[in-house]
């Protein structure tokens, strides 16, 4: 669709923005306004069609103000792109699978997902809403178990009814997406095509299955990637803790003293390390001490890691307490003998290298199946007991890592996950991944230092496997050997045809649903992908990479083709190390190329204490209201004054003044058109000065606007565009009204009728990837179709020879008069009987060309010029307007 028919309309007599967003939006969505043309962008050249990655909202709960700002960044290039002449592609997504949502329906239902209960047939929630029948929220403890069916459909019905609301936000916004171009990340196709992609990752072996040390939420039971995760404050204690030395002689039994504050890990204790240049413990080296209570002998090793400076300068490394222990671990090629569970609990059953010793009895009574934090009451006790605890545990704040929605620290735990390789363990691919980024052009451009900071200071593969229910499943099946145990090295992988394929549920080839779980049968993988496993292919979802050679799933190779890698990935900075990245990572190991030729990078939004605002943090405004208070021009305005990378605080006020500009258009619009139509070419009808010099300065306008645009700084075209309308409005229409309704000739007249409508056209194309709702309004009185789909301005509109000069400088001498009558408390249609000119030798030859123009409206009879250094009115004879006296 090339335009969009206008209603039958005239101009209003009193122009409102009230109704303007529900008559347009329907306009837009019945003429197709904003659809992508497909036949036209794979008949146009590449650099003629500008492709959007548009990030996929999370589905879950509400949208926030952060969403407005960033979004409406987007499409403001985005319709200025359209106004070039370039074919947009412009998807929308929505990413509804992962944490967020399980979490929400959680809360909402009131259920919890338990992959060992059946499927209930018409199962009814025991709650809505988030509360019970009192009205009261919902405790975890109240939720109450369902299958991991169950649990998904209501995932899927949820998060199906928040699409709707957030469309409906979105659609108000006027962000000129192609809603016929959406997708789910939960998806048919959206699933088939992260199987696929998973699938080609396994076979080059970019992705591979390990079972190692991870991050692991204990409230999501689900492991976490390092891209998640939030360092944060968490209260603690130093436990000061005497290991004994091994060995015969005068030393042997005396203590080595270290400073822990996870005295509960002391059974999964494998080494003391302390740095190799530390001369208190160099001559430890080499020997072993054994562990207080459980009288364990472990080695006392070195490593460059330990930090001498740092409590006892010594530290015992357990397996796991924290990611400087997986680092020793591996690098020294420590055993494991971890204690702590899934659950954050530790093991029920006594460890191999505990039982038989000095603290079987303390592990059995005390610790197994306690949680971490009782466990450590129970070692700590019996630390004193022992004497093992020199003085009492010293309070102190710890930084802890903490799953980014997450409540508690995280845990270490040993278990089995899928990885794909992003650099973290291989300097070649992170030379090449550093390198991609490279050759995306960042705005603003320090953003890029951000992702290569990320890239290079990564210290392991990227985990993507998720303990959950709603995402993707692997499309794995493990074979059941004769003994029963899963094989995991064999691997049955489905074909491509049958994506997507849920193990859970279906069947491998070649097999039947009896022998799941049984000698000689298979077992299906039980984890789902991480949401950003998905969300990383929003360019392959959205724009049609092909599934195998399937005729659905909306595959669309061609196009695909055509358009990828894309032009523009719009995205917040705190996401570069996820969304971004990851989305490089795929599409280096797919196709060999950078996903987007632009990521551009929104700041965030700040509440009133300078703090990110966020859903999480609970102090996010959500934006249906102030929407609604404000009008949609009046909100995205706000948004698009803050540039790329910039973070910008809420300010209800920014938005009243852009509602100020849009009533502004409404009004002057309506006043400029008032005096009537000129027949002819419009350019050759502008003859006076002042109005070739109004021109002249707009062309320069539309100059910087453009450049603004084409630099990625929005703001700046707003900016310019805004500050000349506001001198158009009081300067120009003011000048010029009295000439426009006849009042010196015809000619006269008909230039400023004509350099009038030359300016409304411009001005409102140059505010309409901005204010598209009363742009559009103003362009149906006069124009036809729709503003969008007008030609971006250029100076070659307008006609050649005007001073721009020549606006500033009558501008600024009908300032001079304005205040001369203010100062003497006259109205401003009091008569000037004489006053004195004094201004610059230049800005007199500008005002002497218009000085009909400034007469006329300043109401002057006599005008002398004097030379000044600035523009002043001296001498000014006012003579007051006389009042009507009020008729009885």
């Amino acid at each position: 669709m090339t335009d969009t028919p206008a209603p039958t309309t005239s101009i209003p007599e009193r122009p409102t923005l009230d109704g303007l967003e529900e008559k347009w939006m329907q306009v837009w969505a019945d003429a197709g306004t904003y659809t992508f043309d497909r036949e036209r962008a794979l008949g146009l050249p590449r650099d003629q069609v500008f492709a959007i990655d548009t990030p996929p909202p999370t589905a879950s709960g509400s949208l926030h103000v952060g969403h407005v700002f960033s979004y409406t960044h987007t499409d403001c290039m985005a319709r200025y792109k359209r106004m070039r002449g370039l074919e947009v592609f412009y998807p929308i997504g929505w990413d509804d699978n992962g944490l967020p949502t399980e979490r929400r329906v959680q809360n909402y239902y009131g259920v919890r997902g338990d992959a060992t209960l059946p499927y209930e047939e018409g199962f009814v929630p025991p709650f809505e809403g988030g509360v019970d029948d009192k009205g009261k929220a919902i405790k975890p403890a109240d939720q109450r178990p369902v299958s991991r069916r169950t649990f998904i459909e209501l995932c899927d019905t949820l998060t199906v009814q928040d699409e709707v609301t957030f469309e409906s936000l979105f659609r108000r916004l006027g962000f000129s997406l192609d809603w016929g171009i959406g997708y789910r990340t939960i998806d048919e196709r959206s699933r088939a095509v992260a199987q696929q992609a998973f699938l080609r990752n396994l076979e080059r072996g970019e992705a591979y299955q390990q079972e190692a040390p991870g991050l692991w939420d204990v409230t999501f039971q689900t492991a976490v990637a390092q891209a998640e995760l939030e360092a944060r404050d968490y209260p603690g204690a130093y436990h000061r803790v005497a290991f004994r030395r091994t060995g015969e002689g005068p030393d042997a039994g005396s203590p080595v003293y270290i400073e822990t504050t996870r005295p509960e890990l002391i059974p999964s204790v494998v080494a003391l390390i302390a740095h190799p240049d530390d001369e208190r413990y160099q001559p430890l080296f080499g020997t072993t001490v054994t562990s207080p209570l459980f009288g364990v002998e472990v080695p006392v090793l070195a490593h460059r890691g330990a930090e001498m400076d740092k409590g006892a300068g010594i530290a015992m490394c357990c397996t796991f307490g924290d990611l400087t222990d997986v680092i020793w671990w591996r690098e020294l090629q420590l055993p494991t003998r971890s204690v702590l569970t899934r659950n954050g609990r530790l093991q029920a059953e006594t460890p191999e290298w505990v039982a038989g010793g000095s603290g079987e009895e303390l592990y059995t009574s005390a610790l197994a199946t306690k949680t971490a934090f009782s466990a450590r009451e129970a070692v700590v006790a019996a630390l004193r007991k022992s004497g093992d605890l020199d003085g009492e545990p010293v309070k102190t704040q710890r930084k802890a890592n903490f799953y980014e929605k997450g409540d508690k620290p995280l845990e270490i735990v040993t278990s089995r996950q899928w990885y794909i390789r992003n650099g973290g363990r291989d300097t070649d691919l992170r030379a090449a991944l550093v390198a991609r980024g490279g050759e995306i052009d960042f705005h603003p451009a320090f953003m890029r230092s951000r992702y290569t900071n990320w890239v290079e200071g990564l210290n392991g593969d990227w985990l993507i496997s998720r303990q959950r229910f709603f995402g993707v499943p692997f499309p794995v099946w493990y074979a059941v050997d004769a003994d029963g145990e899963t094989d995991h090295d064999t691997m049955i992988l489905p074909d491509v045809s049958s994506l997507p394929v849920d193990p859970q549920a279906d069947v491998p080839e070649g097999y039947s649903a009896e022998q799941r779980g049984v000698p000689g049968g298979f077992v299906a993988d039980p984890d789902v992908m991480d949401t950003w496993a998905t969300s990383s292919l929003s360019p392959q979802i959205a724009a049609g990479w092909p599934v195998g050679d399937r005729d659905d799933l909306r595959n669309d190779g061609e196009l695909f083709d055509a358009i990828f890698p894309m032009d523009m990935r719009p995205q917040g900075h705190d996401i570069i190390r996820t969304w971004l990245f990851a989305t490089v990572v795929r599409s280096h190991h797919e196709h060999g190329a950078a996903p987007w030729s632009n990521a551009a990078i929104s700041g965030w939004i700040l509440d009133p204490d300078r703090k990110k605002m966020s859903k999480s943090k609970g102090n996010a405004e959500t934006p249906e209201d102030v929407v609604k208070a404000n009008g949609a021009d009046a909100v995205r305005y706000w948004a698009a004054s803050g540039r790329l990378g910039t973070d910008a605080a809420y300010d209800t006020g920014q938005m009243k003044v852009g509602r100020r500009l849009a009533i502004k258009v409404l009004n002057a619009s309506k006043f400029a058109l008032s005096f009537g139509e000129v027949e002819g070419d419009l350019r050759e009808a502008v003859t006076q000065p002042l109005d070739l010099a109004m021109l002249a300065a707009l062309g320069e306008v539309v100059d910087r606007a453009t450049t603004g645009f084409e630099s990625w700084d929005y703001t700046r075209s707003l900016e310019a565009t805004e500050t000349f309308f506001w001198t158009f409005c009081d300067d120009y229409l003011e000048l010029v009204k009295d000439r426009a309704y006849g009042g010196r000739g015809d000619a006269g007249a008909a230039s400023a009728r004509a350099a009038l409508r030359l300016a409304l056209r411009v001005l409102l194309r140059l505010l309409a990837p901005f204010l598209p709702y009363v742009t559009e309004e103003v362009w149906s009185w006069f124009g036809s179709g729709s503003v969008h789909r007008q030609a971006w301005p250029t100076r070659d509109e307008l006609p050649a020879g005007g001073d721009a000069d020549v606006l500033v400088s009558v501008g600024a001498a009908l300032a001079g008069v304005r205040r001369a009558k203010s100062e003497a408390k006259v109205g401003m249609r009091a008569t000037v009987r004489s006053m004195t000119l004094a201004l610059p030798a230049m800005a007199a030859d500008h005002v002497r060309a218009a000085e009909d123009d400034l007469r006329a409206t300043g109401r002057i009879e006599a005008l002398a010029y004097v030379d000044g250094e600035t523009v002043e009115v001296r001498d000014a004879e006012l003579v007051p307007v006389e009042k009507t006296p009020p008729t009885s």
